[in-house]
């Protein structure tokens, strides 16, 4: 019942704001456990997610991160930030646009995080807005943390996502591409990046 919730929220959702909602359905749990493989397991850390929609990946990251870390969402949609506040009360979802990531945080106590896991919708933002993002998510990053993102494979072809790999090798000293993850619709890439570039 739960997950037929959560399909129907980000439905309704993408299609009452396809600009701001880059998938019509919530990732899946393959793409969601390979994304939460970058969460550091072994010790007390601070995970971001940056557009965490309906929380499809929350739950695998949860799972996953050590006890006494701190799991903070930030997301733009106020109808998906009640949704999240009702079903994932554990998750400390911050209501805010990341261009504003670091005063968010700020507010929130945070003055680094160790992962950043992000379902923005890269695709559908212009290249400037892309740089200052990424810009704004690297600043807040400690120095070893990952910063992980899921693109599709039916979008390789376009400017924007063409753009936003260029992005995050301007961005990151180590851009490594993980396998794609075909169990998932459409098809994810999931990105891995490290070492923010000063």
């Amino acid at each position: 019942m739960n997950k037929s919730r959560e399909y129907l929220t980000f439905v309704g959702r993408a299609v009452q704001n396809p600009s701001k909602v880059g998938a019509v359905l919530p990732t899946s749990e393959h793409v969601a456990r390979a994304v939460a493989d970058v969460v550091p397991s072994n010790r007390p850390s601070t995970v971001l997610e940056l557009g965490p929609g309906t929380g499809a990946l929350s739950g695998p990251i949860r799972d996953r991160i050590a006890p006494g870390s701190r799991h903070l969402a930030v997301e733009i949609d106020p109808a998906l930030v009640r949704y999240l506040n009702r079903t994932k009360p554990w998750l400390e979802v911050i209501h805010g646009d990341a261009s504003d990531l670091r005063k968010l945080l700020a507010d929130a106590g945070v003055d680094g995080v160790d992962a950043v896991i992000s379902s923005i919708p890269w695709t559908l933002l212009p290249g400037d807005k892309q740089r200052e993002l990424l810009h704004e998510t690297a600043s807040v990053m400690s120095p070893d943390a990952v910063f992980t993102t899921v693109t599709y494979l039916t979008t390789l072809w376009r400017a924007q996502t063409k753009e936003f790999v260029g992005a995050l090798d301007e961005t990151f000293d180590e851009v490594f591409p993980r396998s794609a993850v075909w169990r998932n619709i459409p098809p994810a890439r999931v990105y891995a990046c490290r070492r923010p570039k000063a």
